[in-house]
């Protein structure tokens, strides 16, 4: 019998996600990756907070109605680095308290040890270690979240903005020559 291969920090997914095996992740029926992202050790994503709609049976002779229980999403070559958070918002609606999808776009870096319990964030979005997204918070395409920024429940931040402070506000706008996060560099280098 052939001895066993050793097993490297990270599994790699047919569309070549690499999730660390030291990552917690909740609910991964209720995930999607986009392809080629990584996701770090001591990430936690919880899928498992997850969009509760009312149960209405459907009418007879119809098929079901396809529900969406998509709680986190994240594009192509997205990195979430070590110690972050990703969860989905919540809110109370009519007596009901529900989780709302969270949508990350394609090239965006999260550093380490954030929070992120965010509605969208853009494509080619810069989130510095240590910043926290409240609840409900959209991020536009080609934003820079600086180090240790607190973007307050419900902020928008627009196209292109430097974001920094506790709470945050929009400190700059990110320049012409910048191209934002090259999550493909980013990829090649994580080794499993």
């Amino acid at each position: 019998m052939a001895p066993k291969q050793p097993k490297g920090e990270y599994i790699e997914t047919d569309t070549g996600n690499k999730v660390s095996r030291r990552s917690l992740i909740s609910g991964t029926q209720n995930i999607i990756l986009g392809g080629r992202t990584v996701i770090q050790a001591d990430v936690i994503i919880r899928g498992d907070l997850s969009r509760t709609l009312p149960s209405n049976p459907a009418p007879s002779g119809s098929a079901p109605a396809a529900s969406n229980h998509v709680a986190v999403a994240i594009g192509r070559y997205s990195f979430i680095s070590t110690g972050s958070i990703l969860r989905p918002s919540a809110k109370l609606h009519r007596g009901v308290y529900s989780y709302l999808p969270l949508k990350i776009g394609d090239n965006v870096f999260v550093g380490p040890g954030c929070i992120v319990e965010a509605a969208s964030i853009g494509n080619n979005v810069w989130i510095g270690k240590g910043a926290v997204l409240g609840k409900m918070v959209i991020v536009k395409d080609g934003v820079k979240i600086l180090e240790g920024a607190v973007v307050p429940a419900g902020m928008v931040v627009g196209v292109g903005s430097v974001v920094a402070g506790k709470p945050a506000r929009v400190v700059g706008e990110v320049g012409v020559g910048w191209e934002g996060v090259n999550g493909r560099e980013l990829w090649k280098n994580t080794t499993g």
